[in-house]
């Protein structure tokens, strides 16, 4: 229950799957009231899973929402660890200040406990309103504008010439898309298993969302009849005095190697009657190979974006269920005010073979707080630079660059491939 200061209450209980429609309309005026497409809604409502969301209800009116998908996240070392993944996050504006947020932040993170996950992930509509609950930002996206006149693609890997491109309807080929998807995962912390039905959100096209652009675009890049790469696009037609103008926007693409990855992109900037590719969406991983093959990445325009939130629910778990790519052996005295129970000593020995965490009565060797566990989980984010930036305390020397060098995600940087 969350009261405000005038004794008014909303009651929290979890979904029932007959006030979907109540709920999620709370959400959509949550977020500005623009009404999505009934492809959308039927989608949303097919993923939504009632026995994990939560409602605040002020009598029968819905004032807040909340909720879970049953993920599997990626993290350093390769293992597919449970997550719930949070989402469609809203309060009502007449119901602001009154605790409704933190209430069903509370219950939430009681309920994963409870499931067993030891982590929750979310992306944030504001960065500021997770912090206070734990989350940190632990993945960054790549985005870029590339003036595909004036930057060239040089130095291909080899076997680039042996890819096929060919077009195909993004629907016709879902499934082997998904196969290239699937071979990915377990190599790039941060990314999702895909549950079943989650195949279509790549697939949603509604025209509201294209602002002038073309329907979605597939094309497939194949070698000796196997796909090894895909890549989905828009076309946005664009006419200047000087010529032809046009925008490609690269939504999503995905590659098994070097040559497949440069073939489709090779492809993207040669589109007739274009100028420009923009990489929106989520992105691109920092460490995307495209960087490597411009020749001039200051007219790529790339710009960094915050992506995944991470909050380790069961400290000793999460820690425990990634390896590290150097030997750490480090007591960490943890402060979490939001999840009591994560709040002590630690002390974690790991290296890229497994790890423990186990509670100790051990001098600390570093103090730190839940949020910069929860930036440094995945890899994308150094305790170093939070150690430089006086959020993370080395109390025994020396201990803070072996725990910094030991959480590296293993030579790639982590990455969120699409939202929830």
């Amino acid at each position: 229950m969350a009261t405000d200061a005038t004794g008014s209450a909303a009651e929290l209980r979890v979904l029932r799957r007959d006030d979907w429609d109540k709920w999620y309309d709370t959400l959509i005026r949550g977020f500005g009231g623009v009404p999505e497409s009934a492809e959308e809604r039927e989608l949303w409502n097919s993923l939504t899973e009632v026995d994990r969301s939560l409602g605040a209800w002020d009598g029968d009116e819905c004032v807040g929402t909340a909720g879970a998908f049953s993920f599997r996240l990626t993290v350093p070392g390769g293992a597919s660890v449970p997550a719930a993944g949070v989402t469609m996050v809203s309060v009502a504006a007449t119901h602001r200040r009154r605790g409704v947020l933190t209430a069903m932040m509370r219950r939430q993170l009681d309920d994963v406990r409870a499931w067993g996950e030891p982590l929750a992930v979310l992306t944030a509509s504001e960065p500021a309103i997770y912090g206070r609950f734990g989350y940190a930002c632990a993945t960054f996206q790549l985005n870029a504008e590339i003036d595909t006149t004036r930057v060239r693609l040089t130095s291909l890997p080899a076997g680039t010439d042996d890819v096929r491109v060919r077009y195909a309807d993004p629907a016709d080929v879902l499934d082997v898309c998904e196969a290239v998807y699937a071979r990915l995962v377990p190599a790039r912390p941060g990314m999702l298993t895909h549950q079943p039905g989650w195949e279509r959100l790549g697939l949603l096209d509604p025209e509201s969302d294209r602002e002038g652009a073309s329907p979605l675009q597939c094309v497939l890049a194949e070698r000796d009849g196997e796909t090894v790469g895909y890549a989905r696009y828009r076309v946005k037609p664009g006419w200047e005095t000087a010529g032809p103008e046009g925008t490609v926007i690269l939504e999503e693409s995905a590659a098994l190697d070097p040559a497949a990855d440069a073939a489709l992109w090779r492809f993207l900037f040669g589109i007739d009657l274009t100028s420009s590719l923009v990489v929106r969406g989520r992105g691109r991983p920092v460490d995307d190979a495209w960087r490597n093959w411009v020749s001039d990445i200051r007219r790529c325009k790339p710009w960094l974006r915050d992506s995944l939130y991470v909050r380790p629910v069961e400290l000793g778990a999460a820690l425990e269920a990634r390896t590290y790519q150097a030997p750490v052996d480090v007591v960490f005295e943890v402060e979490d005010a939001f999840c009591p129970w994560n709040a002590g000593r630690w002390r974690l020995s790991g290296d890229a073979k497994g790890a423990s965490c186990e509670r100790t009565a051990d001098a600390a060797d570093v103090a730190l707080s839940v949020r910069e566990l929860s930036a440094a989980y995945l890899g994308g984010v150094s305790l170093g630079s939070l150690g430089a930036a006086g959020r993370v305390r080395e109390v025994r020397r020396g201990a803070l660059a072996e725990a910094s060098l030991g959480f590296g995600a293993g030579g790639v940087e982590p990455w969120l491939p699409y939202g929830f």
